[in-house]
């Protein structure tokens, strides 16, 4: 009888690290893991994302992501954003970040910019094909924090 105790105790220790999983606040880290390939458009050489396993499991999956909203004169959409995990003078638009350390962000509801820390749970998606849009999409977003 203690045995079985024990052993759903450790099942729904499990099931909640999974479930903690997807919404790690490490998800910059596992979105580091992407490398690059050259490929050829009708403008010229441009770099293939190719994601590694652990980002290919993420796809579909919700996510919890944090950083900053990055304000492209003329461009801030409060529906859509684009959030980095380095500030902005360190961001990949304006400082020593790559591509890996920004994604678009399609909110539910309009935000308010803001330059502090921000907190978005959303669907992502993964972009290897459309060289217009950034190579991390999060989907349906809900702003946690700001």
């Amino acid at each position: 009888m203690i045995f079985k105790k024990i052993t759903l105790a450790l099942v729904l220790a499990l099931i909640g690290s999974v479930a903690l999983a997807q919404t790690s606040p490490n998800v910059w880290r596992d979105l580091s893991e992407v490398t690059y390939k050259i490929g050829q458009d009708e403008f010229g050489e441009l770099y293939i994302p190719v994601f590694s396993d652990k980002i290919k499991k993420l796809e579909g999956k919700v996510v919890e992501a944090d950083g900053y909203i990055i304000p492209f004169e003329g461009m801030f959409k409060p529906e859509h954003i684009i959030l980095s995990s380095l500030p902005l003078a360190e961001c990949f638009f304006c400082g020593s970040g790559g591509p890996e350390t920004v994604m678009e962000v399609m909110m539910k509801n309009p935000i308010k910019y803001t330059s502090k820390r921000v907190k978005v749970r959303g669907k992502l998606t993964l972009n290897d094909k459309d060289p217009e849009k950034l190579m991390y999409i999060l989907k349906d977003a809900e702003l946690l924090t700001n």
